[in-house]
């Protein structure tokens, strides 16, 4: 049941841009339209649709209704309903999984400010060499890296610092509104350009002969990471959402808003990069290399607009990380707060260091530290695989059984009617699909990423 006196988002508005903001992130803006391209375009955004409405929202709500019922950490949520088994350790699994991911993820984040600072200055212009050296000798430098992980890590310390109505909500009002308008910003100056119909038209006219097994498993794969499935951080969020919070329809609501800025990242990128001809490929060559020439080129007879789209870019860029940021140190803080029955401040401050300290690690790997390899790879590349290729999938696997196999129906159908005050007419659906269609498909993903389907 819900803790009395429990902190709250204040707002319905406040539940959906919060949750939207854990959602949208660095994957929406550069690795969705990568693999759009790369997969069909419009019969990829088809699919992948399909896959967020099947795979997607189930899982969402089945987070918040373990969330939102315990009212408590993640650990502490699973392990309330675990009646002493294992399935307690899924819960804990999660905290970790989002604890990791911080550890890296702060790393790029961190690079967006060095971005930003770079187009605030006039540095980013000249040869397209030029800027490959330039994201390669900061890369490796031993001390830019690192002080820009440090300074986005403790941003993000001082909203989380503030509470969940004064810090998150409140950031998340003005952060999200924010972004959307740096994104349609650059959507309308990347349209205009001479040219730029041939990547709308490659990023909405459906290639079905590119349609393979392949396809539908990337699908599958970009909306399970697209919505921050399996990490913990919906379960935390929806540990703050009141009785009267519609589960069902805050999913789909936080899904088409995630969905939609996705798509836009598409109408921001291909028509830039097609009015140049140059074909966007994936990573950070995509957002640190390929596109600060994009931008260049594509404004060359207007200087000052290619600056300020420049400029826009990469502050929009910067808000995605943050808002991601702030939902995984969130689920780590309110683990060490109630976990260990310590003042929020402090549990934010823990996180903060320890987070700082992984992350330079990481980044450090990447140049002066190169030698610290595991099994040929960099600290920061066996972050990025092993939590994003084994933790969660499984996380996410896990919870699908646990909703479906575990807790007692009844349970799971009061938390989905808000009980018995909305009509549930797709909770059937829900069930059917969160027992049967999620937990074989996140499979098939978990599968397919070492070449075993």
């Amino acid at each position: 049941m819900m803790q009395s006196g429990r902190a709250n988002f204040g707002s319905k508005l406040g539940v959906i841009l919060a949750t939207a903001g854990s959602a949208v992130g660095l994957g929406n803006v550069w690795r969705f339209p990568y693999m759009a391209g790369d997969h069909g375009g419009a019969a990829f955004i088809l699919i992948y649709i399909c896959c967020v409405f099947l795979l997607g929202i189930p899982c969402m709500v089945s987070e918040f209704i373990i969330g939102r019922h315990a009212a408590a950490n993640t650990a502490r949520a699973y392990r309330s309903f675990s009646g002493g088994t294992l399935w307690g350790f899924v819960g804990y699994f999660g905290v970790l999984t989002g604890f990791l991911i911080m550890g890296y993820y702060v790393v790029v984040s961190g690079w967006c400010l060095q971005y930003v600072f770079a187009s605030l200055m006039g540095h980013l212009h000249g040869s397209p060499e030029f800027f490959t050296n330039y994201f390669q000798t900061f890369e490796k430098d031993p001390f830019k890296p690192v002080l820009w992980t440090v300074v986005f890590m403790f941003l993000t310390h001082y909203i989380i610092m503030h509470g969940v109505r004064e810090g998150i909500e409140k950031a998340s009002k003005m952060l999200m509104p924010t972004l959307f308008v740096l994104l349609l910003v650059i959507v309308v100056s990347s349209c205009m350009l001479p040219g730029a119909g041939k990547g709308i038209s490659f990023l909405f006219n459906p290639d079905f002969s590119a349609v393979n097994g392949d396809v539908f498993l990337g699908a599958l794969g970009q909306a399970f990471y697209s919505l921050s499935i399996g990490m913990g951080c919906l379960c935390t969020y929806a540990s703050y959402f009141s009785k009267q919070t519609n589960l069902m329809r805050s999913a789909v609501q936080i899904s088409l808003i995630d969905t939609m800025v996705a798509i836009l990242a598409g109408l921001m990128i291909f028509p830039a990069a097609f009015s140049v001809g140059i074909n966007p490929d994936s990573g950070p060559s995509l957002v640190f290399i390929t596109l600060p020439n994009v931008f260049q080129q594509a404004f060359s007879g207007v200087p000052i607009v290619g600056y300020i789209v420049a400029l826009a870019f990469y502050g929009l860029l910067a808000l995605a990380a943050l808002t991601s940021l702030i939902s995984l140190h969130e689920v780590s803080t309110a683990f060490i707060h109630e976990e260990f029955h310590t003042t929020r401040k402090r549990a934010a401050l823990i996180v903060t260091l320890s987070s700082s300290v992984i992350g330079a690690v990481c980044s450090l790997s990447l140049g002066k530290w190169d030698g610290l390899q595991i099994c040929g790879r960099s600290l920061f590349d066996i972050f990025d695989f092993f939590t994003g290729q084994i933790m969660l999938p499984i996380g996410g696997f896990l919870t699908c059984l646990f909703v479906g196999w575990y807790l007692p129906h009844k349970m799971v159908h009061d938390e989905f009617t808000n009980w018995g005050t909305l009509r549930g007419k797709f909770f059937h659906i829900f069930i059917f699909c969160i027992k049967y269609i999620c937990p074989v498909c996140i499979l098939l993903i978990f599968l397919h990423q070492f070449g075993l389907i």
